[in-house]
């Protein structure tokens, strides 16, 4: 990079947030893009400037001089995907086009369909099903058009499910556990014998700035990690019980059919519903590109990443 200076838009969130703080700890200079009805604290360390992903305008001011962009931006409220995500995405690729940045993508699994899964390398086709995934593989095969042209240069990091400190839209803090008290029941989604895959948070931000930092990578660069691999479902729950201590708390299953029945008359529960493939199949990342480049996979023993994460959502 020729200049250490970042826009980080989603900064406000779990990961566009941890990615700013650790691009800071490296010495760059980051900007922030916010919504003026976003909310929480607003780290000092930034340059915080209003502004909205939707506008070109916006987007295009903030990443003046910018080497790099960070999109881990949703639309608000995780609403009106199909109208809002891709225009959000054009106006970063055209930030990046007049400052010659490399931009930076959170990945995600709803990219794949039934048909590629369980074993999923960076080349695995990308068929997805559902209207979120389908929304997810036009967001990267515009990036790889924009790399093709010499638009941009990108680099995609592909994980499990988040979970964190700041992850606080994420399954395990909207689904296994009831943030604000000590849980007294545990709400299990997968199905015993199932694997399923998580990312904590910090350890994802961590990959994306070592890697940005080693540099020498592809115009296209896309990496996977492995994160915490559950082997058979019950390990994330194993260690928050093990967090927890005392006596063990009681595991319910979560009621899919349930939430189905429920899809027509709250949002929500469609774009969960959508979802529930992931957990009845096993879906695991293999991260042997990553480990090639850096030569290990940054982790949190799970119990540490755990006890941090619970103690965030005030559930200890």
């Amino acid at each position: 990079m020729t200049t250490k200076l970042a826009l980080v838009l989603g900064a406000t969130g779990g990961i566009g947030g941890e990615v700013a703080n650790r691009l800071a700890q490296a010495g760059w200079t980051v900007r922030a893009l916010y919504r003026a009805s976003s909310t929480g604290e607003r780290d000092p360390r930034f340059a915080w400037i209003e502004g909205d992903a939707l506008s070109a305008t916006d987007v295009a001011a903030a990443a003046e001089g910018a080497s790099l962009i960070v999109h881990a931006v949703n639309p608000p409220g995780y609403r009106n995907w199909a109208t809002v995500v891709l225009p959000m995405l054009d106006n970063t690729i055209a930030a990046a086009r007049a400052n010659g940045a490399r931009i930076i993508l959170p990945g995600t699994v709803y990219n794949y369909g039934p048909d590629a899964l369980p074993n999923l390398s960076e080349d695995a086709p990308q068929t997805p099903r559902t209207r979120k995934g389908k929304i997810r593989a036009e967001m990267e095969r515009r990036l790889k058009a924009a790399a093709a042209t010499g638009e941009a240069t990108v680099l995609i990091v592909r994980s499990g499910d988040f979970f964190g400190p700041t992850a606080v839209n994420s399954w395990l803090s909207q689904g296994i556990v009831t943030p604000g008290k000590r849980p007294t029941a545990l709400i299990s989604p997968g199905k015993r014998g199932v694997g399923h895959q998580w990312a904590y948070v910090p350890d994802v931000a961590e990959t994306m700035v070592r890697l940005i930092e080693l540099g020498d990578l592809e115009d296209f660069a896309t990496f996977h990690m492995e994160g915490h691999w559950d082997a058979d479902g019950t390990q994330m729950i194993a260690s928050i019980q093990r967090v927890l201590g005392g006596e063990p708390v009681p595991v319910k299953a979560m009621p899919w059919f349930v939430m189905r029945l429920l899809t027509p008359f709250m949002p929500l529960m469609a774009e969960l519903t959508e979802m529930e493939y992931l957990w009845r199949t096993p879906v695991r990342l293999l991260n042997g590109r990553l480990i090639d480049r850096l030569g290990a996979e940054p982790k949190t023993p799970l119990d540490d990443a755990m006890r941090a994460t619970l103690g965030a959502m005030g559930s200890l």
